[in-house]
């Protein structure tokens, strides 16, 4: 899978290793050019001069940037991401990390409004940086959430998800986004409140066989 990763910080930098490691075609692209190609060195996947470079050919785009910066980068992009898959692995925190900027609706789902010719799927933002080259806990793989409109977006950000070795569980429609931004806040609360390792990932136990 050819693979267009728009952030070259932890998370980007993060899902572009795992990525390379799992056979996929990484490029990597940030504003910070420096930091792009250290980024992609370090992971094994090339470095794009310009993201339009990175997410041109992709069959996958993942914005990987601040929330705060994302509006930006659509709005460069533009019909570059007509027709692609755009999973946002971003999450809506404010800048004292003590509540999320939206209301009502979800960041995945204002993404969508600006992106209308793409199909958005919300992925990976559950999942903290660290575990992505590490995706299991006491044996047992971790769980990726997707949500997503698009039933053929969404099985190939599964396909993508579950070649890292995550558990894939279908969340529903992009509405449900809203949920998995709320859980990737508690789970960064807990983590900054206990002092905890930021490696603690989401497991949902149970029969969950039709």
């Amino acid at each position: 899978m050819k693979i267009g990763i728009i952030g070259a910080g932890n998370v980007g930098g993060g899902l572009a290793a795992a990525a390379i490691k799992a056979g996929h075609d990484v490029t990597l692209s940030a504003q910070d050019a420096t930091a792009v190609q250290l980024a992609a060195t370090s992971a094994g996947a090339r470095a794009g001069a310009t993201n339009v470079e990175a997410v041109t050919g992709a069959d996958v785009v993942v914005l990987a940037v601040p929330h705060g910066a994302v509006a930006a980068v659509v709005a460069e992009l533009g019909d570059a991401l007509n027709g692609k898959t755009v999973v946002d692995a971003t999450n809506p925190l404010n800048d004292t990390y003590t509540d999320l900027t939206t209301s009502g609706v979800s960041a995945a789902e204002a993404l969508q409004e600006l992106v209308p010719g793409a199909s958005v799927v919300k992925a990976f933002n559950t999942i903290f940086a660290g575990r992505h080259a590490n995706p299991t806990e006491a044996g047992a793989p971790l769980d990726a959430f997707v949500a997503g409109n698009d039933l053929d977006a969404k099985d190939t950000v599964t396909e993508l998800a579950e070649s890292l070795g995550y558990r894939v569980i279908d969340a529903g429609g992009l509405r449900m986004a809203r949920s998995l931004e709320e859980m990737a806040f508690l789970n960064i609360s807990l983590n900054a409140g206990n002092g905890w390792s930021w490696q603690s990932g989401w497991k949902l136990v149970g029969p969950t066989a039709a």
